[in-house]
Parts: structure tokens; C-alpha cells; sequence
């Protein structure tokens, strides 16, 4: 993606550790409301979820996010849909990590790289503002669309993200349909170790918006996109290309379950049944996969929330992404590396009060390359209402790890175990995975 030429000035993400009631940081940071009269930036706005990245994209932007956070009454909704660029929603962020030595402890993690469940976050945040900008129609008359997350289609980790070296995040919308936004974001990162200083891709990352009425809550229309460069116009056709694929893949999925998965089925579980009827002669290079487990709770507090009132994704990817890396870690015995994030859907909005319970667990690991074993985690967010007696899935996440080969060669009784299903929903779990993996990697071949 051809994001260096064409990006506008990138909006500079500074450490949030000042006190924001210093005299000379409000003086500094006096802004106008869309009525004229004088506010606090967004960054003191209460209850609302704050990060490096969200204060200094919503200060960039601050009147067209005034308006998400306190629509005007009885607006109409947008009369006429417009065609933009992907130039004009085009935006980038950049963390000057090299000089500023709060904000690179605010990232560090234990390895000395970016804390990559943070980095979830920030595109996430990044990903919104897209989406804003993409549907703003600039008339502070109408009102305002809803957006959300409703999936990650892909997020793939190219090479380690130092905490040492300046940072770059660009993106912009690829694709539309009638109510969905395609955004790319490509993190940028150039090598310590050469002189040549232009940006390299250290991670790439597909979210897909959805826009709602914010009265209505039903589906909206988005502005048309026109790509303009053959770059663009590549990106806007794959995209498009692969939300064709997700539809058919939907209905397949049911019909190719249903013909010839038995035998798939009985053969992952023959192993199980060893574990669970003769534990004594079970294989002891594998592992049940329920043994694997791990969970967090927690209640969703209001200082989570988005603009709109919901639980901020980025932190539901964040949470989930911790916890994920501390059941790969658990179960390789070794720090584990971060490779992708597979497709998440995002199935319902997680609000304020709800009590989410995320688990996880080593789905099915790979054995074919001994340099480089996968680590295939699943994570699954439930709301669970004590009250009612349900509980709902919001989001499942998939992650994938593997173990660097130098801490392999450290640890000279290394092994990755195989994790096997014990019982028929378990086992259901990992070929539909498999499947998708399969399908990714055709795909990936094929292109």
C-alpha cells in the first residue's frame, strides 16, 4: 500500500502521563466547542476510554467527535450519500518512542518490543477514526452515523516491533459496501541497524465497520468510495473479492459439515477417549485440549467505554490478546512469539455493567515445520448475566503463536505437545479452524 507519498502529516502520539490540571497544559490546550463557548479537551472528558492514541486522534478531530458524543437533537439523518477518496480518509499516527521516554514505557513490554495488545487497541482506535472520516458529510446539521467494529479480518505480525525506534501507523478505507467499511492499516517501522530511513512493514491489519442509524439502530448507507491510484483500485478489488468470499462461506459451511465430517470427527476423537477412558496409556507427548484452559472476568467499567457508550473493542482485543500469549506461555514453557490474529467477528456489543468471562485455550498445535511448531489459541468473550441465567458469546478471537528458535535451542527437552479434543464439541471447534486455515493458506497460494 502506497501510504508514504500520499499520507498527510502524521498526528504525533505524546505520553499521557502529564497532570492534565496544570495552569500551563490547560492554557495550552483551550478549545472551542461547535457552539463557540470554550471546553475541555477531550482527553479530561470523564468516563470515557483514554490512551495516547485515542487523546491525540480525538483532539485532531475534536468538533466532528463533540458531535458523536452529544449529537443535536431531532438532526436529520444524511440526505445525499457522497463519493470520497481513500486519499481523504487516509490518516497516520506516529509514536516518537526514540525521544519522548514516557511514552515508550507506556508501551515497553518485558522483551523490549511494543506491547502488541496495546498496539490491538490503537488500531482499533485508528480504524474508527477512518471510518468517521470516511462517513462525515461535514454538515453539523445531520446526524451523526454509528460505527462499529464488526470484525478483524486479519492481522499478520511481519518482523518484531522494537520500543527503541520511532513508529508509524497509516491506514485508510479500501472498500465500502452498502453499510460496511474495509480500512487497511500497515504499521511502519524502519531498521535500527541501516543507514536507509525509509519505513518498512512490521504489521498489517484489516478491520471491517459497520455503520448504524444512531436512532434507529438499523443498518445506514456510507459514502461511495472512488480509488484513484492502480494501487487503490488493486486494494478496493481484493477487498471486495474476499467480502464475496466471506458471504459463500458462510452458507458452504453448513453443507460441507454435513457431508463426510464424521469420519474427520471419530479419528480426532479416538485419541480423547484414550486420555479420558485409559489415562494410563495415553500418549505422553499429547495433552487434552480442556487442560489447557485459562479465564479472566471482569465487570466493564464506564471508563471503557467508547464514544458511543459501548465497551472500546480495542480493549476487549487487548484483554483477550493478554490473555491468549499467557496460555501459549503456560503451555510451550517458553516466552511464545506473537504471529496473527485470524478473523473475529465481533457478534454483539459488550456495554457498561456487563460481566465478561474470556477463556481460552491451545485449540490444536503444528508439527510440520520443526523450526517454526504453531501455537493455535482460541479466546472466547461471554457476557454472562447472573440475573437472567444466559450467557452470550460477544467475540471469539483466534491467535497464533510459535517459539523462537533460539529459546528452542536453550531448552534442549523442548516439545510442543499435541492437544487433542475429548469431546465432540471440542473436536467440532478445532476442524472448523483447520478448515479456515486451509482456506487462508489456499487463498494466500493463489495470490
Amino acid at each position: 500500500m502506497e501510504f508514504n507519498s500520499s499520507s498527510p502529516r502524521a498526528i504525533r502520539v505524546v505520553s499521557t502521563f502529564a497532570n492534565p490540571f496544570d495552569d500551563d497544559n490547560n492554557n495550552n490546550n483551550s478549545l472551542t466547542g461547535v457552539d463557540g463557548q470554550a471546553r475541555k479537551p477531550i482527553a479530561l472528558w470523564p468516563g470515557m476510554y483514554h490512551s495516547p492514541v485515542t487523546t491525540a486522534l480525538w483532539e485532531t478531530r475534536s468538533k466532528t467527535f463533540e458531535r458523536l458524543l452529544d449529537p443535536p437533537k431531532d438532526a436529520p439523518p444524511q440526505s445525499e450519500l457522497l463519493t470520497k477518496t481513500p486519499k481523504q480518509s487516509r490518516t497516520s499516527i506516529l509514536y516518537s518512542f526514540s525521544s519522548d521516554y514516557i511514552l515508550r514505557e507506556q508501551y515497553r513490554d518485558p522483551w523490549n518490543e511494543v506491547r502488541v495488545g496495546k498496539l490491538l487497541e490503537d488500531l482499533d482506535a485508528l480504524a474508527g477514526t477512518i471510518s468517521v472520516k470516511h462517513c462525515s458529510d461535514d454538515d453539523n446539521t445531520t446526524r451523526p452515523l454509528l460505527l462499529v467494529t464488526a470484525a478483524v479480518d486479519k492481522i499478520v505480525l511481519k518482523k518484531p516491533i522494537s520500543v527503541d525506534i520511532d513508529l508509524k501507523i497509516v491506514g485508510s478505507v479500501i472498500w465500502v459496501g452498502r453499510s460496511s467499511i474495509d480500512i487497511l492499516l500497515e504499521v511502519l517501522q524502519s531498521t535500527k541497524e541501516t543507514s536507509d530511513t525509509s519505513d518498512s512493514v512490521a504489521l498489517t491489519a484489516n478491520f471491517i465497520f459497520v455503520a448504524r442509524d444512531s436512532q434507529t439502530g438499523k443498518a445506514a448507507s456510507v459514502n461511495r468510495l472512488s480509488p484513484e491510484t492502480e494501487q487503490e483500485k488493486l486494494l478496493f478489488e481484493e477487498a471486495e473479492a474476499s467480502s464475496k468470499l466471506r458471504k459463500k462461506k458462510k452458507v458452504e459451511e453448513k453443507k460441507e459439515f454435513e457431508n463426510g465430517e464424521v469420519n474427520r470427527l471419530e479419528a480426532l476423537l479416538a485419541e480423547g477417549r484414550i486420555f479420558c477412558d485409559m489415562p494410563a496409556l495415553a500418549d505422553r507427548d499429547s495433552i487434552l485440549l480442556r487442560d489447557t484452559r485459562l479465564e479472566n472476568s471482569l465487570i466493564c467499567q464506564p471508563q471503557q467505554r467508547n464514544i458511543h457508550g459501548r465497551i472500546f473493542g480495542g480493549f476487549l482485543m487487548h484483554r483477550a490478546f493478554e490473555l491468549a500469549f499467557s496460555t501459549a506461555y503456560a503451555f510451550a514453557g517458553m516466552v511464545p512469539y506473537f504471529l496473527e490474529v485470524d478473523h473475529v467477528d465481533f457478534l454483539r456489543p459488550v456495554d457498561v455493567g456487563d460481566f465478561l468471562r474470556i477463556k481460552s485455550c491451545v485449540l490444536y498445535t503444528e508439527h510440520e515445520n520443526s523450526d517454526k511448531p504453531l501455537i493455535n489459541i482460541e479466546v472466547v468473550a461471554h457476557v454472562t448475566r447472573p440475573e437472567l441465567r444466559s450467557s452470550e458469546v460477544s467475540n471469539t478471537f483466534y491467535f497464533t503463536f510459535t517459539v523462537p528458535r533460539e529459546a528452542k535451542a536453550m531448552n534442549n527437552g523442548f516439545r510442543i505437545r499435541k492437544v487433542v479434543p475429548a469431546t465432540e464439541e471440542e473436536a467440532r471447534c478445532v476442524l472448523k479452524r483447520m478448515d479456515a486455515e486451509s482456506l487462508q493458506s489456499n487463498k494466500g497460494k493463489s495470490k
